[in-house]
């Protein structure tokens, strides 16, 4: 049988599924209140969670399907890049695009994460000057700019798919025979 479904469209549905818990984890954790998940072990699991488990599953979820329902148990290393890639480069457009649309709708939420980063740099060095933390809370806000924020989480999330996807790519991998 002919494969007709290219494996880089076969991940749509998961990098949209992923995209969408991202962005779900992030309204609940608005809606409980930022400044008391942060540092907490719940933020570190939902770091752990969007970075390592989730892409990672959705990932092996992606190439096996693709694996064993398009193309005939047959999958090659480069297959797995191109779902692992798209399946991340989507969800983080998701996340992004969510990302910068919350910040113009919530404008203050910018502030807020100034003051917890200011509080969590005062934290673990009370010796900072002013000068210092200015410049340091300058920075971040230069990265919070959407500009800036949607190309960076695209190329994040795709080295992070790129990365994992040679992982579970050699993983799955089964070649079809070459027939002489």
């Amino acid at each position: 049988m002919e494969n007709n479904v290219s494996p880089a469209k076969s991940g749509i549905i998961y990098g949209v599924l992923f995209g969408v818990i991202m962005v779900l984890e992030f309204t609940v954790m608005y809606v409980i209140g930022m400044r008391s998940l942060v540092n907490t072990p719940f933020g570190t699991i939902v770091n752990i969670a969007n970075y390592l488990i989730l892409p990672i599953l959705f990932i092996y979820i992606g190439c096996n399907g693709y694996k064993k329902n398009i193309n005939n148990g047959f999958v090659t290393l480069g297959e797995c890049l191109k779902i692992g890639v798209s399946i991340t480069f989507i969800a983080a457009a998701i996340y992004a695009a969510f990302s910068v649309i919350f910040n113009f709708i919530f404008p203050e939420f910018v502030n807020e994460m100034v003051s917890i980063t200011k509080d969590g740099m005062l934290k673990s060095n009370p010796n900072l000057t002013a000068a210092q933390m200015e410049s340091g809370l300058a920075m971040m806000k230069k990265f919070m700019n959407p500009l800036i924020v949607f190309p960076v989480t695209l190329a994040m999330f795709s080295f992070i798919g790129l990365f994992y996807s040679l992982i579970v790519g050699v993983v799955l991998k089964n070649e079809k025979p070459q027939s002489l």
